[in-house]
């Protein structure tokens, strides 16, 4: 293919170096044929990419409060999505982006989709997602079951959609986190289809066994999630790390699904225009 198809990592991990930014590039890496990536440092150099040299844009998570930046980086990310979302308005080639975690809730924030609220006590570990109807036909989700397992880690949530903005914006709520037992805690919305080419997860698809270990070896998060969860259930989380259908399907399936459906339509609609 004579146009490689280019990728930008918008990197929001604050600086740190980290597993899931290995993970996400390990998953670009199965399509190194096709696609070349850049990783830009949102948060700690304000970097952003020329929106007419990339095709795919993947925003990864990042600690802290989704609703709070510097006041610049944050300023301009809000206004380089909006710039996106104007492309694929007005351009028949679109472009696909992804948000992840702490970029997927500052994306139903800027969209005005729903309340972003800190959670009663952080969500860590291997947890149960549900899909929606909408779900259940979506292309990010192919392939795997309801519920399906993936990463979450998170001090934030998004709850409380609004509806009628949902369906002004044609936007739909792709799955939900497991059914809470207390009433009065609502579930959090675990990803939104935004458009036909923006799409957005609470949790970390791009997670694999070996970064959630990774993260173990922090002696003060291990002894949280033990008091947190019992030593059972920690166990048990250990346990689901290494079954193949749940932690590895999930980073098998997630992202190289999003890929595959960005790929497949920009090398057919650049094919159409060719012609």
């Amino acid at each position: 293919m004579s146009h490689q198809i280019r990728i930008a990592v918008l990197d929001m991990y604050d600086g740190e170096p980290n597993q899931g930014m290995r993970c996400i590039i390990d998953i670009i890496n199965r399509f190194n044929q096709i696609v070349t990536f850049q990783i830009f440092d949102i948060r700690g150099k304000s970097e952003f990419p020329d929106i007419k040299k990339f095709d795919i844009y993947i925003s990864t998570g990042g600690p802290g409060n989704p609703l709070e930046g510097d006041g610049n980086w944050d300023l301009k990310w809000y206004d380089f999505i909006n710039q996106i979302w104007e492309w694929n308005k007005e351009q028949k080639v679109k472009k696909h982006v992804l948000f992840i975690c702490h970029s997927f809730q500052m994306a139903c924030h800027h969209f005005g989709l729903a309340e972003i609220t800190k959670r009663k006590s952080t969500s860590f570990g291997v947890m149960t997602i549900h899909k929606t109807e909408a779900g259940m036909n979506d292309s990010i989700l192919e392939g795997l079951n309801s519920p399906f397992y993936a990463i979450d880690s998170r001090d934030y949530q998004v709850v409380q959609p609004k509806l009628s903005i949902f369906s002004k914006k044609g936007a739909m709520i792709i799955a939900l986190e497991k059914i809470r037992t207390h009433k009065e805690y609502e579930r959090a919305i675990m990803g939104v289809r935004f458009s036909d080419e923006f799409v957005g997860l609470q949790f970390h698809p791009e997670a694999d066994a070996l970064s959630f270990i990774a993260n173990l070896k922090n002696q003060e998060r291990r002894e949280k999630i033990i008091e947190m969860k019992g030593k059972q259930k920690f166990r048990d989380m250990l346990e689901d790390l290494l079954d193949e259908d749940k932690i590895y399907k999930t980073n098998e399936t997630i992202i190289p699904n999003f890929l595959r459906v960005a790929i497949n339509d920009l090398i057919k609609t650049k094919k159409v225009l060719s012609n």
